[in-house]
């Protein structure tokens, strides 16, 4: 799997900095983070997998069919993923605090595609801000940012 997802940033996206391998790894995880956010709840719903479309073709500034590529490798990780530490250690160890803090408001838009706040996205969240070491306040300001009104 894993080599299946370096040819495919090898032949089609330039790396932004760094070793392109372990950047590679890190959009993967960072994509495959957005869909252990909308399978938290255990319903992941055409809504959220548009939101998730849009997300990644915006943050990697991906054609069509390689953006379809990309979920269907990042869709595939998280459902055979066993816990969380192998996604956010590339993260951390590749992308700054402010790309960091851009993927937790990311993951916050993907919560919120359904319009509401489950218990499992909540303890997700909270788990995810830990292990990429996101500041409390940005932590907060991204949920309150994303959710929806209340009117």
């Amino acid at each position: 799997m894993i080599e299946a997802i370096q040819n495919f940033f090898k032949t089609r996206i330039e790396a932004k900095e760094g070793d392109e391998e372990k950047e590679t790894g890190a959009r993967v995880a960072a994509a495959a983070l957005l869909f252990e956010a909308a399978m938290s709840d255990y319903q992941l719903d055409d809504v959220e997998r548009q939101t998730i479309k849009d997300l990644i073709t915006e943050q990697f500034n991906l054609d069509r069919a390689d953006a379809m590529t990309l979920i269907a490798l990042a869709e595939s990780q998280a459902k055979e993923a066993t816990g969380l530490h192998g996604f956010t250690t590339l993260i951390n160890q590749n992308w700054s605090e402010t790309e960091r803090v851009n993927l937790m408001e990311k993951m916050w838009r993907v919560v919120y595609a359904d319009g509401r706040l489950d218990d499992h996205e909540l303890h997700l969240m909270r788990k995810i801000q830990r292990l990429l070491h996101i500041p409390q306040v940005d932590y907060v300001a991204g949920k309150l940012r994303n959710k929806p009104s209340t009117t």
